[in-house]
């Protein structure tokens, strides 16, 4: 370059006449930019780098970095950063991707390193990567177990805190006259109301999905994910997804992330630029899942019928993940730590668990409890059936060998049971003794108390309509969740009693929480508009749960029942420091309950607190009930 320059200002000279100490000035500027513009010209642009930081401390030493931009295959990575080396790469059959291996000691320091692409020696393109320090105790964080309630809720539909966002320059934007269509709720609107979530008496708070769903339609349930690193903008942005937790955990609640493990959504990068063949089953071709979650322990069932219930697409817009392929597999675990470290999270609840690959969901909760040995996990499998939900549950025993590692599953067979149950003529057969056998089948679980019980949620009509629009049998559904073994959770809105069709209708199901959006003439949140019977349902819910965090016997106890009879159904919850009697009664006029028959549980005690009113209930003497009225004693 120096010989170049040198002939270049001669020659200048000697045409121009101008100084040559101009001419060097010149030369010096443009040998500067040439550099720049050849580096903009070459074709190794990096686009992609995930997960984009990471965290010294961590307890697996190995990072593997996914980097995507055209041609990047074709080079070599290195670095130099004390306590911090490239063990070896990785590619496709795309030479776009690249996937670096990183050796992290315990000695390493946080800081941040650069990665270099190199072809032969000649470094083509850097990139600068950050690794964090770590919270103090990170690794230790609690989550939730049988002590806490958990609110469910859409960010979509719960409040609208920032208008601006509504449609940030995405594919689909707002229109709160469609029920299909995104209506404008965000982390702001949900950060708005932590206050009011916390004042129910809830613990713990799980939203839906809340990372970027760049869908043109339909986008706004969030489990057609487009980014797996990227809170969607219309709800804010990743440190506002950070500083909503913070506040949330400021006011003893935590938060439960909504991961989507086996499936994305069409409008994925990944779909523009494959990173291999096999990424995605069955390639970009879509062959629907038969959804017969049965065939996953079933014995007899031919290969091809197993292998379509796991690698089939959920719908057409949503890509089934190859979880097989072991990038694919190291990017789905390695993104789930990074969501729990980056925002500081209490628990994860993953989406259609029975779809995905068996053997990488035990992979993938290993890793995560190894990081953090507390956390807690709860896997979605939609089923009625006690067998088929058990099948999923770490302990138990299944003939076909597998052996889950998911702690917590979804107690489906209680949740749809229950309102059958309850709007059931009490005949053999029929009514309360539904749910009795529903708990009588505790023993296919390794863990009762690892069930998570709701009322209904976001995949189900609303329980006001399950159950008839009886805001009495609500009520006694209600009463069952909070008091019978498991976590409990509740979908919001239920509190003010939010209606629905019987028949399943998404979008109508999950309303608009009133009081979310300016200019609404109902507000939960304040109460204001509320009529009678929806405070009558807010403060059963806030006393109730309120009370239950108070309550060992609930939260820890264990449970014993009696078979109903004459419309009722008596459950107790004990662990020798408190007694909890819980009647749930179907008598349509007031009724007199003996309560000798239970005298093996009430023992030697002489009177109880009624819960939900206050009074003291002689056990003495027959219990009044009035009509279609469930109580719940302690004593």
């Amino acid at each position: 370059m120096r010989l170049v320059s040198g002939i270049f200002v001669c020659y200048f000279t000697t045409l121009t006449k101008i100084s040559g100490d101009t001419v060097r000035k010149i030369v010096l500027a443009i040998s500067a930019w040439i550099p720049a513009m050849w580096a903009s010209a070459s074709p190794y642009q990096i686009q992609h780098v995930e997960p984009m930081n990471w965290w010294v401390g961590m307890k697996r030493p190995d990072l593997q970095v996914m980097v995507h931009g055209e041609k990047i295959g074709e080079l070599e990575a290195a670095l130099s950063y004390p306590g911090v080396r490239v063990a070896s790469v990785e590619r496709t059959d795309n030479p776009n991707y690249l996937f670096v291996n990183l050796k992290i000691s315990k000695d390493a320091k946080p800081g941040e390193l650069k990665l270099q692409f190199k072809r032969g020696k000649q470094v083509v393109v850097s990139q600068p990567y950050r690794l964090e320090a770590r919270r103090p105790q990170s690794a230790q964080r609690t989550s939730f177990d049988s002590s806490d309630a958990i609110y469910l809720l859409m960010p979509d539909r719960f409040s609208n805190g920032d208008a601006t966002n509504d449609v940030a320059g995405m594919l689909e934007g707002s229109d709160r006259k469609d029920p299909t269509k995104r209506h404008g709720g965000d982390l702001a609107g949900m950060q708005a109301q932590l206050d009011y979530v916390r004042d129910l008496g809830f613990t713990m708070i799980w939203p839906t999905p809340l990372l970027e769903n760049n869908q043109p339609t339909y986008s706004y349930h969030g489990y057609s994910l487009t980014d797996y690193y990227k809170i969607d903008p219309r709800f804010g942005s990743n440190e506002d997804f950070r500083n909503y937790v913070a506040a949330a955990n400021a006011r003893g609640i935590g938060v439960i992330h909504d991961i989507v493990l086996n499936h994305i959504g069409t409008g994925h990068w990944w779909m523009k630029d494959m990173p291999a063949a096999d990424w995605i089953n069955h390639g970009k071709t879509f062959l629907p899942t038969n959804n017969q979650h049965t065939v996953a322990q079933d014995i007899h069932v031919a290969p091809e019928e197993k292998a379509r219930f796991f690698d089939g697409w959920f719908v057409e817009t949503m890509p089934d993940m190859n979880q097989r392929n072991k990038l694919v597999a190291r990017y789905l675990i390695q993104n789930t730590l990074w969501w729990i470290e980056y925002a500081n999270l209490s628990g994860i609840r993953e989406d259609t668990y029975s779809y995905s690959d068996p053997a990488f969901l035990n992979d993938w909760n290993r890793a995560v409890v190894e990081e953090y040995p507390k956390m807690n996990i709860v896997g979605e499998e939609m089923d009625a059936r006690p067998h088929m939900v058990a099948y999923w549950q770490k302990g138990v025993i299944n003939r076909d060998g597998y052996k889950s590692e998911l702690p917590t599953v979804m107690d489906f067979p209680l949740s749809d049971t229950a309102p059958l149950a309850l709007t059931a003529p009490e005949s053999s057969g029929q009514g309360l003794i539904k749910i009795y056998e529903i708990l009588a089948a505790d023993y296919l679980y390794a863990d009762p108390m690892k069930l998570m019980v709701f009322p209904d949620n976001h995949d189900r009509p609303r329980i006001l309509a399950q159950v008839d629009n009886n805001v009495d049998l609500m009520k006694t559904n209600l009463i069952l969740m909070a008091t019978t073994r498991g976590i409990p959770q509740m979908f919001y809105g239920t509190e003010i009693m939010i209606g629905s069709p019987k028949q399943r209708d998404d979008g109508v199901l999950r309303a608009d929480m009133p009081g979310g959006w300016a200019g609404d003439k109902v507000n939960a949140f304040s109460g204001a508009g509320l009529s009678d019977g929806q405070r009558d349902m807010q403060n059963l819910v806030r006393k109730l749960f309120n009370w239950r965090k108070t309550s060992s016997a609930v939260k820890h106890g264990k449970l014993t029942h009696y078979l109903p009879h004459e419309n009722t159904y008596v459950y107790f919850r004990h662990d020798g420091k408190q007694t909890v009697m819980v009647v749930l009664n179907k008598n349509p006029g007031a009724s007199q309950l003996d309560l000798k028959r239970f005298a093996g549980m009430i023992k030697n005690a002489l009177t109880a607190k009624d819960v939900l009113t206050g009074a003291t209930v002689d056990l003495r003497s027959p219990l009044t009930l009035p009509a279609m009225t469930s109580v719940v004693l302690a004593w």
